[in-house]
């Protein structure tokens, strides 16, 4: 005798805050090894993220360090919408890398939901956010490589955040 049954979940605001107070608690530890980002910038990177997770707007951001262009040391996540149910405590966030001369940086793309808003929408919801972002390339790798390191996850939506970080573990 065989049995099925089907499960369905929304992503909400709540499953989106839940996913993007991870990332804080990451960006909260660069700021306790790094000094960066300043603790107000987290708290509009976390105001940030909630808005356009919930909208499902994005589709990858990235928080680092990088010099002349080139990542040194990053953190980014990806968003899938695989119902993945695999959910990790934060944390795990590297110290004692050496970012000396590099600069902060945070770069996102959007996902596809946000290419098929008009442009007077997009601009309604640039202008709720503190977070103002400029067109830009993204950065380059630096001599390193990236490295899957924990995924979060809520309501059928995950974030698998990857590393980048400098070959023999230093910037």
């Amino acid at each position: 005798m065989t049995s099925t049954f089907t499960t369905s979940s929304t992503f909400t605001r709540t499953h989106a805050e839940y996913l993007a107070s991870k990332v804080a608690a990451d960006l909260s530890a660069l700021y306790s090894y790094y000094g960066r980002p300043s603790r107000s910038k987290i708290s509009d990177f976390y105001q940030e993220l909630v808005e356009l997770l919930s909208g499902g707007y994005v589709e990858s951001i990235e928080y680092g360090f990088r010099r002349d262009g080139r990542r040194v040391f990053s953190m980014s996540y990806r968003v899938r919408k695989d119902g993945s149910m695999e959910d990790q405590n934060s944390g795990g966030v590297p110290p004692r890398m050496d970012i000396g001369g590099a600069e902060w940086f945070s770069y996102l793309t959007y996902s596809e939901n946000w290419q098929f808003l008009r442009p007077d929408q997009q601009s309604q919801i640039n202008a709720r956010l503190a977070i103002k972002r400029t067109p830009g390339p993204e950065p380059q790798d630096g001599d390193g490589a990236w490295e899957v390191s924990k995924s979060y996850s809520a309501g059928g939506v995950s974030t698998q955040r990857r590393i980048f970080r400098p070959s023999g573990g230093r910037a």
